[in-house]
């Protein structure tokens, strides 16, 4: 029995989401982060970054963490923030 386009894109949905699930390795963290490995142990250290330690021994990541601590401290456009006044005087009037 041949796969229809839709269970196709399905099959190909659930990979994606799979792959999101199997931890990282420590030099993948760093390639996906675009650190060096250096700067990445530093961020483990001091316990900046979420990491895995099975066995005290080889670090892992979960991709999901890695997205947690590149999207932090997000910054606003001139855009945002003035609609975000405009919006806090119009309240308190």
């Amino acid at each position: 029995m041949k796969n229809t386009p839709i269970q196709k894109l399905n099959e190909n949905i659930e990979q994606l989401l799979q792959q999101d699930e199997n931890p990282l390795s420590f030099s993948e963290a760093a390639q996906y982060l675009s650190v060096s490995k250096s700067h990445l142990y530093k961020l483990t250290h001091k316990n900046q970054i979420t990491f895995f330690k099975p066995n005290n021994k080889l670090i892992y990541f979960k991709k999901a963490d890695l997205n947690k601590y590149i999207f932090r401290n997000r910054k606003g456009s001139e855009m945002e923030l003035e609609q975000k006044a405009l919006d806090y005087v119009t309240q308190g009037a």
